[in-house]
């Protein structure tokens, strides 16, 4: 299995460059979380965020919704802001940011991304 080589970024401010494709935008994503440990804060956020909509579902109690929100995003933006020291990219590109968390999280369970 080949895995991803991870830059830090040198475009981290509001003036970076918007991507016309996730392709083209998925090696900056990545740049973006060169940092371990947000990485780490993302796939725990995610995996949380997996486990409320889990518990949205079983129960139907709406607060679950709110809480998806909740652990996705801020245990993210802890990493960026404490640990990366960035903007985090779903202020820029939502859309991408939100599939690069996705796909992230998803080379990181496999290890395609080291953990």
């Amino acid at each position: 299995m080949r895995k991803v080589k991870i830059m830090p970024s040198d475009a981290a401010g509001p003036e970076a460059r918007r991507y016309d494709s996730f392709a083209e935008f998925y090696p900056f994503y990545l740049a973006e979380h060169s940092d371990r440990t947000t990485r780490r804060l993302h796939f725990l956020g995610l995996l949380l965020a997996l486990g409320c909509l889990v518990m949205l579902i079983a129960t139907g109690h709406w607060i679950w919704l709110l809480l998806v929100f909740v652990c996705g995003y801020s245990f993210a933006w802890i990493g960026h802001y404490f640990f990366e020291k960035n903007q985090p990219a779903s202020f820029r590109q939502p859309l991408y940011s939100f599939m690069g968390d996705w796909k992230m999280f998803w080379q990181l369970l496999t290890g395609k991304i080291p953990l």
